[in-house]
Parts: C-alpha cells; sequence; structure tokens
C-alpha cells in the first residue's frame, strides 16, 4: 500500500501536473484572500474556506484523473492487478497519493491565517474547524475522483465523469431548497437531501461548528467509495484471468 503511495506521489512532482495545479491554487487562493481579507481590513478568512469546495471541484478531477489511467498508459496495469498486492492495498495506496498531494496544497493555505494571527485577532476556533471540515471534504472528493479514474481508461473522460459527480454535489442544496417548497412531502424530501448535502456539512465547519456526525458522514462517504473502486478493479482483474 505505501509502495504504491509513494510511486505515486512522486510520480505527480515528476511532471508539471502537481506543480501547476498548486501553483493554480494557491495563486486563486492569495487572490481571494487579498480581495477578500486584506482589503477588508477584517481577520477573518471565511470567504477563503467557503470558496476552496468549489475551487477543489476543478482542481481534484485533474489531479486525481490518472490515478489508474496512467497505469493503462503505460501499459502498467495488468502487472498492478495480477500482483499479490490486495485489492484494498492498491486502492488505498492510490487514494492516499492523491490525497497527500492535496495535504501538500492545503499546508500552503497556512501562511494567510498566520498573516491574520500575526497582524490580527481572527477566531481561532473557526480556523481549525475550517481546516478540520476541509481535510475530511478533500478525502471525500478525493475517494469520489479516484473512482472515476477507475471506470474509465481515458484521463479527460475520467476528469468529466469526476467534475459531474461533484457538480451534482453542489446542486444538491439548491435541489433541496426547490424541492422543499412543493408541500409536506417535498418538504421532507428537502430535509432529506439537506441531510445528505456534504456541502452543508462543510459549511458548518466553515462556520465554526464542530459536528461529529459530519465527520462520520464524510469518512462513511469515503469508504463507500473505496469499496465502489475496489468492485471496480476486482471486475478488472477477472478479465485479465
Amino acid at each position: 500500500m505505501f509502495a504504491i503511495m509513494k510511486r505515486d506521489f512522486r510520480s505527480y512532482f515528476n511532471s508539471p501536473i502537481a506543480y501547476v495545479l498548486i501553483g493554480l491554487f494557491v495563486f486563486i487562493m492569495s487572490f481571494i484572500f487579498v480581495i477578500g481579507t486584506v482589503q477588508s481590513g477584517q481577520a477573518d478568512f471565511s470567504n477563503g474556506f467557503s470558496f476552496i469546495n468549489t475551487l477543489l471541484m476543478f482542481i481534484i478531477p485533474i489531479l486525481s484523473m490518472r490515478a489508474f489511467t496512467e497505469d493503462k498508459k503505460q501499459g502498467t496495469e495488468v502487472l498492478l492487478l495480477t500482483s499479490p498486492n490486495s485489492l484494498a492495498s492498491i486502492v488505498i495506496g492510490k487514494f492516499l497519493a492523491v490525497y497527500s498531494v492535496f495535504l501538500v496544497m492545503v499546508a500552503f493555505t497556512l501562511m494567510y491565517p498566520l498573516v491574520l494571527f500575526i497582524f490580527g485577532k481572527p477566531e481561532g476556533l473557526t480556523i481549525l474547524s475550517s481546516y478540520v471540515g476541509l481535510l475530511f471534504y478533500g478525502a471525500v472528493t478525493v475517494s469520489l475522483c479516484v473512482f472515476a479514474s477507475s471506470v474509465t481508461e481515458n484521463q479527460i473522460v475520467a476528469a468529466v465523469i469526476s467534475f459531474i459527480l461533484l457538480l451534482v454535489m453542489m446542486l444538491i442544496d439548491a435541489l433541496a431548497n426547490f424541492v422543499g417548497t412543493l408541500g409536506s412531502i417535498g418538504s421532507f424530501l428537502g430535509k432529506i437531501l439537506t441531510w445528505l448535502s456534504l456541502n452543508e456539512r462543510y459549511q458548518e465547519f466553515s462556520s465554526g461548528i464542530f459536528d461529529f456526525t459530519s465527520i462520520i458522514f464524510m469518512l462513511s462517504f469515503v469508504a463507500a467509495f473505496v469499496y465502489f473502486t475496489i468492485r471496480v478493479l476486482e471486475r478488472k482483474r477477472w478479465s485479465q484471468g
């Protein structure tokens, strides 16, 4: 598992993809920090945390699209699937590789709270809660996008599938609000959709609310898509004989 993780993690930095995505991520977040925080004169970066999940909808699909498709491209897929490694270790190793690159991106954002603490008095617990939510939300998006990479042999298709799935996640809130206006049954269905909304749960963390049920929900989501990915690889392994 860790051997696969290290190999894939290094491969991201052996090509321009990690540097370009991290640079783009930091540039956009820095722009938001300057426009939304520095110019306002308030020691508050909540607007930045609220925007990150939207930014991840574009960044993570590109980052993770090569998780499994790259093995197909290099002709190592058969060796990987027929290796002694368990399918679970393969999937988790690739998930951790992508998630580690995501953590590198997040690490660069620590400079913003540092600036706030030096020149102001921000809400420390809110910042901590926002980062906790970001780490779990990032794990959710990575698990979903790694799954998308496993169901196709084309990197562009994998990125498009990932983007569509993440877009559906983002639109659940709007759908819940719309359904909620359709009478009592609609109100009930709207509450269910709101409960299923990952975006709503992430926004709670961004507001400084620690909700352990949301953490369990997100971890369950990650586990579910890791399992789905294992099932996809299991089917591929059987097809390889």
